[in-house]
């Protein structure tokens, strides 16, 4: 493909053809070896001093350079018209490159030599000026091959040779020897008056006819050929591929005339042409361009003139180029030394733009013209800016670009691209890249469309790759996809001309015969096998310009065996910042499918269909998203057809939103318990009081302690899949399925057909026929991973870190590409991804299966009234073929949780606390004998009895049966199991309680000594004894809220104590007090002394209350004395008439001092009497009858009534005083210590002087401590005698 070098008006052209059967890759070889020549010394060609011949003849102490070129396509043919107006644009020469072997024959290397020319050239033409065919040896045998001495035309270039380099260099320097000398022949004919004649004929003149030109190849006349359609050469693209330019040579000449500038056009009409193009080999070839340039301003021939521009800034940039330095002498310091070079061809530009044309052909060859001036121009802009700025690097770049010109050295390595770079070369050079792209911009118009194929695709090729190199690659795309268009249009027309030619009728093996008719036998459909060459760079090509536009082509990707599967990745699940501009990508789009179309190639329509579909399916209208899923699968089909082996990976995302497995019916969940469950617990506490509450917050070692999930051996599982079509096309999924590791997994795929834009619930079922860990790592086709809840959780905040860090940063250029800013996202930096969890389980043995086989509840429904207790029957089968021998029973019902609740606040009072606990422990509404657990064979039934108990507030319950096969057989070998797994079936109940009997108003009051209900067989018949401890009297009020009437009755149990009943029917809506009286008692030091007991052994670490020790003294006291209280009480009801029964509770009541003091028995009885010296004094009932002014004893008898020993004294109190006469002390009497239950007796001599009522007193006393611990009153009336 032409090269556009700038300085190609100043280069020969000597085009390479291979001859023979010569592979590609020798070819290749053997002109790089050539091209390495780009510049011959003028001094190394020979002269011939012949006539004509030597007018353009180097001297031999001439120091300049003809600079080469090696093209390997030569010029369509309607570029003929430019043969005298651009003789640089046509190869002067031509070398055959063969190869030759011992067995080769060089005479049939040189006739197939000269008919590939033939074939090249057209009959009549003059170029090429002079032709050889290089022949190299290959291989060491061929030592004594001729060397063709005898064959004019072809030279052998030997393997052996030592200097091959320079043997090859003196040939080229003999080639453009040739080529000089034919040039002055060709000049001679053209200043004759017929060649004048000729030239004024037309504005682009073809060569002159043959009789005015000498013939080549010494006077032998060229074999006339058809001239051949120029699309017999179409050039090899080379696209995408940037190779460096060669290195550089500075090499340095002193005529600056003698340089190949062989393009300078004649002036139209005039001799003054000849003289033009001849003074490119004259010392004065600037100054014979500037008269012509003189002249062209005069006349109309802007054509012509625009050429003269351009060889003129040609020129100049060949002078720096020898010179080694800048135009210092054609430049001011105020402008750029590339000024005028750059003006002379704006000039050239705006005068080919204006040039008046007449017919189609000579607009194309115009737009030609025009085309490559512009970028001549760009081409000199970008050699300075790749070039960092005016210098011999950039004069090498313009005149020597090498073979693939398009990335100059300053960014052939990675990392040069850069926008910093780019920029920092347009700050050193003084060229900026939009200056260029400016320039650049001009080539595109309508213009384009007058050029033929490979004019346009070289010109648009060349203006992509600048584009490239500076960075503009969006409107490389924009370029390129013309060109693809151009190449696309060749390959199609290409392949059906093939095609229509091959097109034959085919007769069917038998059927030649006259008598076999077409009505008997079938026509076949032959398909010949398509053309593929060229199909991979195309569709490279095309997903270049779709990646330069944000849409990624190879998304789906191709794979060999269909049925392999491919794991999709987390990172296919992170936020995906929309780039691009949608319409544009969807129009591409199209325009890739079409293309893929035209090729064919199926497995790319294919795949640019589906990954359209998966990246682009936001955008994509309905009629887009059919037409692609349409066409891929009509591809797909038809590749198939052929024998395609490859396929599509799955390409649909990721359709599962959510996936779970069945919830378990709860008769065959399994639950999981250490064996140190099955020993009895070492603490007291019942698990109902801690119930299921956590004093913390977060609990690491419960969430620990929670394991995997776990199923039953060689039970069906169902897992539920939750999938998502987001097209509006019906989505197959032809195997959906589950991929485990672990233990042997049991398994069938689904088909699965997804309605469009709709959610779809799929059930997958197996089952897992050993134990141990199962994993599920992915599903369906495409091992889409399987997360745990947690590593969902971490991806949903990985995504909303992305979107809320999408649009922070601003990226330049391709940067901003989604798979460019992936790596550079902060959240992607500083975080490293972890491993990806997937679903566990664990497959624990085979459990056995128990049903309730009947029940003795009706509707599961249970009415009781308060405090009564009943009993439910329930059979139990065991279903299974394995035995139970495990079986426990665990109760819940409506009152546990809120009692529990209320525990856990920590708001309720002491009391309170302890009355919740002890309602919990004491007075559960379920309850059963463990004696009644017994195993249970296969097959076989159990009947078990629970206890129901009537608790207001109870609406509903719970049997929860908990049963295993805990003691298996377990091999010798393996270890002891940790741990054994239950079941549970649950038996619900609806409860009703009826509340229809209240207590309140609890009291206790003093009683006397002898109490009057006691039956005589009752009391001890020493009254004395039973006067001791005293009793009291319990009431309480109890009222009837209820519709029936109901028996109640209160019962003393103390123990040592005679047993007392007290009975009385309470009517609907009454209260009736119910009386009975209690032995007093007095609790020991050590028992009132013992705080207030939690029976869930809570810890209080901050107390509440602020008492003090004598209030918290009174406070336990009160607790203690009302628990022994309830302990000698029962309190029982039945139903009048009838006979259901039941407790009732006095646990609700309160106690008081007052009620305290008079239940609790004193520390010390005190016994008082009256006494004469002799006789005891009369009494009655109590009283004693002294007389007045008579001396009497007063007897006081303390009494221990503690149970530890103690010392006493006692205090007197005599009313009224003043008339009582009293002998010893009254304060502080001493008793002594008394061991329990010890008494000991004091006498006090007393005297009455008046006539009345004597209340007298005594208080016992503990020494060292003011408290009374016991009282005793006697009371005396003196009467008058008589």
């Amino acid at each position: 493909m032409d090269t556009h070098a700038f300085a190609s008006l100043a280069q020969v052209k000597f085009l390479l053809v291979p001859v023979g059967k010569l592979p590609a890759h020798s070819f290749d070889k053997y002109a790089a070896e050539l091209r390495t020549f780009d510049a011959i010394r003028l001094g190394d060609i020979p002269a011939d001093n012949k006539d004509e011949r030597a007018r353009f003849m180097p001297n031999p102490l001439a120091t300049g350079y003809l600079h080469l070129s090696f093209p390997t396509h030569p010029p369509p043919f309607s570029h003929l018209p430019l043969s005298l107006l651009r003789p640089s644009h046509f190869p002067l020469a031509v070398i055959g490159i063969a190869a030759c072997s011992k067995t080769d024959a060089l005479p049939s290397i040189l006739n197939e030599f000269n008919a590939s020319l033939l074939d090249i050239f057209p009959a009549g033409g003059m170029y090429p000026l002079a032709k050889n065919c290089f022949v190299f040896e290959e291989g060491e045998e061929n030592a004594n091959l001729n060397l063709g001495e005898g064959l004019p035309g072809l030279v052998v270039i030997p393997s052996m040779m030592g200097n091959k380099k320079l043997y090859i260099g003196t040939l080229l320097a003999d080639l453009c020897s040739h080529v000089l000398g034919e040039f002055g022949t060709l000049i001679q004919a053209l200043e004759s008056p017929a060649g004048n004649e000729h030239l004024n004929s037309a504005l682009m003149p073809m060569l002159p006819p043959l009789d005015l030109a000498p013939p080549l190849d010494n006077g032998r006349k060229r074999d006339s050929l058809p001239p051949l359609p120029s699309s017999t050469s179409q050039p090899e693209m080379k696209l995408g591929n940037f190779p460096a330019v060669p290195n550089i040579k500075r090499n340095s000449s002193g005529s600056v005339f003698r340089q190949s500038t062989l393009n300078l056009p004649p002036p139209p009409k005039k001799r003054l042409s000849s003289i033009g193009v001849a003074s490119s080999a004259c010392p004065d070839a600037g100054m014979w361009y500037n008269e012509a340039l003189t002249l062209f301003k005069s006349s109309s021939d802007a054509i012509w003139q625009a050429a003269t521009l351009e060889g003129i800034a040609t020129v100049s940039i060949v002078d720096a180029w020898s010179a080694g330095q800048g135009l210092n002498t054609s430049t001011s310091n105020s402008r750029e030394p590339w000024g005028d070079v750059s003006e002379k061809l704006t000039q050239a530009i705006q005068l080919y733009h204006r040039s008046p044309t007449d017919g189609e052909y000579n607009y194309s060859l115009l737009s030609y013209l025009y085309c490559s001036s512009v970028l001549r121009q760009a081409s000199l802009l970008f050699s300075v800016w790749s070039a960092k700025g005016w210098g011999p690097l950039a004069f090498t770049t313009m005149l020597h670009p090498g073979p693939q010109p398009y990335l100059p050295p300053t960014l052939s390595r990675d990392g040069l691209t850069s926008w910093a770079n780019l920029e920092r070369l347009s700050t050193i050079s003084g060229v900026s890249r939009g200056s260029i792209s400016a320039v650049l911009t001009q080539v595109h118009g309508p213009w384009l469309l007058h050029l033929g194929a490979r004019e346009r695709i070289s010109i648009l090729e060349y203006t992509a790759s600048i584009y490239a190199c500076l960075g503009y690659r969006r409107k490389e795309a924009y370029i390129l996809r013309e060109v693809l268009g151009c190449i696309l249009d060749l390959i199609v027309c290409g392949r059906e001309e093939d095609g229509l030619s091959r097109l034959s009728s085919v007769p069917l093996p038998g059927a030649q015969g006259p008598n076999n008719s077409s009505s008997q036998r079938g026509n076949v459909g032959v398909r010949f096998s398509e053309n593929m060459d060229g199909n991979e760079s195309v569709l490279k090509l095309l997903k270049h310009i779709c990646k330069v536009l944000g849409i990624n082509l190879d998304a789906v990707r191709l794979v060999e065996n269909a049925e392999e599967s491919s794991t999709i990745e987390e990172e296919d699940a992170d936020f995906v910042e929309p780039y691009g501009w949608p319409e544009l990508q969807v129009g591409v789009v199209r325009e890739a499918v079409a293309v893929a179309e035209a090729l064919p190639d199926f497995l790319a329509v294919a795949q640019f269909a589906l990954s359209s579909l998966k990246t682009l399916q936001n955008v994509l209208a309905a009629g887009d998203q059919h037409h692609l899923y349409t066409t891929s699968a009509r591809a797909l089909t038809t590749a198939h057809r052929r024998g395609v082996s490859k396929s599509v990976e799955y390409w649909s995302g990721k359709p599962l939103v959510n996936i779970s497995l069945s919830s378990f019916p709860l008769v065959r969940l399994p639950i999981e318990k250490p064996m140190s469950a099955l020993q009895p617990r070492s603490s007291g506490i019942a698990p109902i009081l801690t119930g299921g509450t956590d004093p913390f917050l977060y609990n690491p070692r419960r969430t620990m302690g929670q394991g995997k999930s776990l199923v039953v051996q060689n039970e069906p599982l169902e897992f539920v899949l939750v999938l998502r079509n987001p097209y509006v096309f019906d989505l197959e999924i032809q195997s959906l399925s589950l991929s485990t590791s672990g233990v042997v997994f049991d398994s069938k795929p689904v088909r699965v057909v997804l309605p469009a834009t709709s959610l779809h619930m799929v059930k997958l079922s197996g089952k897992a026929t050993e134990t141990g860990p199962l994993v599920e790592e992915s599903s369906e086709s495409s091992r889409y991973p399987l997360a745990t809840d947690e590593e969902e959780e971490r991806i949903a905040r990985k995504r909303a870190a992305l979107e809320c860090e999408a649009g922070r940063s601003k990226y330049s250029g391709l940067d901003c590409f989604p798979w460019e800013k992936a790596s550079k996202r902060t959240s992607t930096q500083i975080t490293t991804k972890p491993s990806l969890r997937f679903l566990e389980y664990t497959v624990v043995p085979e459990q056995p299966l128990l049903r309730i086989r009947r029940t003795s509840v009706t509707h599961g429904a249970v009415m009781m009234y308060n405090g009564e207790m009943s009993t439910i029957r329930i059979t139990l089968e065991n279903v299974s073929a394995l035995p139970i021998d495990f079986l426990r029973l665990v109760f819940v019902d409506s009152t546990i949780a809120p009692a529990q609740q209320a525990l856990a606040n920590g708001d309720l009072s002491v009391f309170d606390t302890y009355e919740t606990e002890y309602d919990l422990l004491h007075r559960p509404v379920f309850s059963w004998n463990n004696d009644d657990a017994k195993g249970i064979a296969p097959g076989q039934k159990l009947t078990v009895n629970v206890h129901c108990f009537g608790k207001v507030g109870c609406i509903n319950g719970t049997i929860h049966v908990s049963y295993s096969y805990v003691h298996r057989p377990v091999p010798s070998l393996d270890p002891a199991p940790q741990v054994f797994h239950t079941r549970q079936l649950s038996y619900p109940v609806m409860v009703t309680v009826y509340h229809m009997l209240e207590c309140h108003g609890m009291d206790i009051l003093p009683f006397p000594s002898n109490p009057l209900d006691l039956q005589q067989d009752q009391v001890d018949s020493d009254s004395q004894d039973a006067d001791e401890t005293g009793w009291c009297l319990f009431s309480v009020e109890v009222r009837n809220t209820y519709g029936l009437p109901f028996e109640v009755s209160f019962e003393r149990i103390q123990q040592g104590k005679p047993k007392g009943l007290t009975t009385s029917t309470v009517s609907p809506g009454s209260t009736c007090r119910m009386i009975i009286p209690i032995k007093k008692f007095i609790l020991s030091e050590s028992h009132i002394s013992q705080p207030i007991p939690t029976l869930s052994d809570r810890q209080f670490v901050v107390t509440k209350s602020k008492l003090s020790a004598a209030q918290e003294r009174a406070q336990r006291e009160l607790f203690w004395y009302r628990e022994e209280l309830f302990k000698n009480l029962r309190g029982r009801w039945r139903e009048a008439g009838g006979t259901r029964s039941g407790d009732l509770s006095l646990r609700q009541q309160r106690m008081s001092l007052p009620m305290l003091e008079t239940l609790r028995t004193e520390t010390a009885s005190i016994h008082m009497s009256l006494h004469l010296p002799e006789d005891p004094v009369v009494s009655n009932q109590g009283k004693y009858y002294p007389h007045s002014s008579e001396f009497v004893y007063l007897r006081t008898r303390v009494t221990n009534l503690s149970l530890t020993s103690l010392v006493f004294n006692v205090d007197f109190d005599l009313k009224p005083s003043q008339h009582i006469i009293f002998e010893g002390l009254l304060r502080q009497v001493a008793i002594g210590r008394l061991e329990s239950g010890e008494s000991r007796e004091i006498d006090t001599g007393l005297c009455f002087l008046a006539h009345g009522r004597y209340e007298i007193s005594a208080e016992a006393k503990v020494v060292g401590s003011s408290d009374s611990k016991g009282r005793g009153q006697l009371t005396a009336i003196v009467r008058a005698e008589g």
